[in-house]
């Protein structure tokens, strides 16, 4: 049985083969600054960092998308108060905590979990010496809380709280814009990661070409990660103007095609929170509306933005061999696309199948035909095909085509699947009418053991 302990992410402790997706420099948003220090948490947690703080020098629009789990942590309930209470404006920072998930610790941990976001607000008013954000002389907010809170663990336990507090000024003293810092902040809020997962790019505006605003991205997650958003934790944060109004269905699009499309155990988590910040510090026109151009382009980029990061969270699924995209193409409606490609990558026989290295397309098949909700002519089987679509840019593998099956090469098929990546591609053929052209993706990973976190 594999077992995942509370991972120390020290010098060296990253796999080999996970050392690749760690940046070695970034292009990060301006007037964004970010650190990681050692709070000690988890009393075992002798020099680790897992308290991140992140925060701009200006105020932020904010959104946030957030577990459905019906026991939800306090953090969620804190984090989801501040936005509603001001309206996703005026938001500075993030703070989050690892080693424990404060979640299911009654009026307590909501006390807490409030003492967190006050404490770094505190620090905004007042400001301490030799510390880089430049806002510490402005007025009073007439509305208090203005930082996000998250926690990350253990679940039923209260937070070490006095900790924390005293060790928040530290932190704030410590912000900084260095790549360095801000792979601190990724690296203290992992658990059960083997790797911290940050990204960063640049990009443009149609209508400011001029223009370069930076977009940057932090997420944590190896276990208990199925969407029913938000799926684990994450972070963006961007230089560009975009107010709150547009930032909230903004990332609920992108979220949709991205973290809500990952599952590596089917679990979702008490704690599960993504939230976005936009401080505008790059200056341009305020983008208002998803629908003009400079809509359609921060759509497009903060989407394969958010689907490159939530990927990270698959390459270190617990047990996983494999990384899988499954593509429902020529669907009805991305709904039923989007429905059929969860079901193939949250079936335990499809996964166990793909770490045998067997290609049993009866089992894909099958969760296409057992997919609840769809609408009525979604699926004919008569029009159905199901291929392999290796990655290295071979010919494609048909296993069933139009309702009816191939003469499959045993030996091809075991040597596509001996490859870490693979693409399942289910083409429906327009559906019942024939016209559908929509279409939806999922990343999942394979099961080798059973996997379960060890306390962490």
């Amino acid at each position: 049985m594999l077992r995942r302990e509370y991972v120390d992410l020290g010098a060296g402790a990253i796999p080999a083969s996970k050392q690749n997706y760690v940046p070695t420099s970034g292009t990060y948003p301006r007037d964004f600054l970010a650190t990681g220090i050692h709070v000690g948490v988890k009393p075992t947690n002798t020099s680790t960092p897992d308290l991140a703080l992140l925060a701009s020098e200006t105020p932020c629009s904010g959104a946030a998308v957030f577990t459905k789990n019906k026991f939800q942590a306090a953090p969620v309930t804190i984090s989801r108060q501040v936005l509603e209470r001001r309206s996703g404006e005026g938001i500075r920072a993030i703070i989050i905590n690892s080693g424990c998930a404060n979640a299911v610790t009654g009026k307590g941990g909501l006390d807490d979990a409030s003492s967190m976001g006050c404490a770094v607000d505190v620090c905004f008013l007042h400001g301490k010496e030799n510390t880089p954000p430049s806002q510490q002389q402005e007025a009073p907010d007439p509305i208090p809380n203005s930082t996000l809170v998250m926690s990350t663990g253990v679940i039923g336990q209260r937070l070490p709280i006095s900790k924390i507090l005293s060790a928040i000024p530290t932190a704030y003293s410590s912000l900084s814009s260095t790549h360095n810092n801000w792979l601190l902040a990724a690296r203290a809020i992992c658990t059960t990661d083997t790797f911290p997962k940050l990204l960063s790019r640049t990009f443009t505006l149609p209508s400011s070409p001029g223009t370069t605003y930076s977009l940057a991205g932090m997420t944590k997650g190896a276990g208990m990660i199925h969407p029913n958003m938000a799926t684990l934790l994450g972070m963006l944060f961007t230089d560009a103007p975009i107010p709150a109004k547009t930032l909230q269905p903004l990332l609920t699009h992108a979220v949709d095609r991205s973290f809500n499309a990952i599952s590596v155990d089917g679990d979702t988590s008490t704690n599960d929170t993504l939230a976005f910040l936009a401080n505008g510090a790059a200056g341009g026109t305020p983008i208002t509306s998803l629908t003009s151009e400079d809509g359609k382009a921060i759509t497009e980029i903060v989407t394969a933005f958010t689907q490159q990061l939530s990927q990270l969270v698959i390459r270190d699924g617990e047990g996983a061999t494999k990384f899988v995209r499954v593509r429902v193409t020529n669907s009805p409606s991305f709904a039923d696309a989007q429905k059929i490609a969860s079901t193939i990558a949250r079936s335990p026989l499809v996964k166990t199948a793909l770490y045998g290295k067997d290609a049993n397309w009866g089992r894909i098949l099958c969760a296409v035909g057992y997919t609840d909700g769809l609408s009525s002519g979604a699926v004919v089987p008569q029009k159905t095909s199901v291929s392999f679509v290796p990655t290295d840019g071979s010919e494609v593998l048909k296993l069933l085509v139009k309702g009816e099956p191939e003469s499959v090469d045993e030996r091809r098929a075991g040597k596509i699947l001996e490859d870490e990546d693979l693409e399942i591609l289910v083409d429906l053929g327009g559906g019942e009418g024939g016209e559908g052209r929509e279409e939806a993706s999922y990343w999942f990973c394979d099961f080798s053991h059973v996997s379960l976190n060890k306390v962490f």
